[in-house]
């Protein structure tokens, strides 16, 4: 079974962003131990407050779950009151999920929570190395960019 390639010095820098990426996103999530949903339901209430309402297998196929799992996520915020199905103006037969106000006010407080906490890992930098990140966020940016896979897009700093 190939799980993908093994770590090496060519891709070790790889890991170690990815692994980076990782414990900065688990450790904000952490931050709100009350938070009334998961992750999972908080990312998809998130995107649908970013990108406006959508059918739930177009929501499905950004959040990368599969759309029975997005059925059952999406039951749970509507059993909740964080999400309305409508009528798509476009296909009466089909339906499209949105944000409710107690679905918006949620995400926006959770954001602001979240930013909270990295603004304040973010004061505890030194000043070079506040430089540092500000001046890599075009590449992480960049990286992020689903649309974009031409790595030769943005230059990327060398150390030196």
């Amino acid at each position: 079974m190939n799980n993908g390639p093994e770590p090496t010095a060519s891709n070790g820098d790889v890991l170690r962003l990815y692994q980076a990426l990782a414990r900065i996103t688990r450790s904000l999530r952490r931050g709100n131990p009350d938070a009334a949903i998961g992750h999972g339901a908080f990312s998809a209430l998130a995107t649908l407050v970013t990108d406006g309402e959508q059918r739930a297998g177009r929501l499905a196929e950004t959040e990368g779950i599969s759309p029975p799992a997005m059925t059952r996520l999406l039951n749970y915020l509507e059993e909740h009151g964080y999400v309305a199905r409508r009528p798509d103006p476009s296909d009466r037969r089909a339906s499209v999920v949105v944000a409710s106000d107690a679905g918006r006010a949620l995400v926006l407080s959770g954001r602001a929570e979240r930013l909270r906490a990295l603004q304040e890992r973010c004061d505890q930098l030194s000043p070079d190395d506040h430089t540092r990140l500000l001046e890599a966020l075009p590449v992480l940016e960049a990286l992020g960019d689903e649309t974009s896979v031409d790595p030769t897009r943005v230059d990327v700093p060398t150390g030196g």
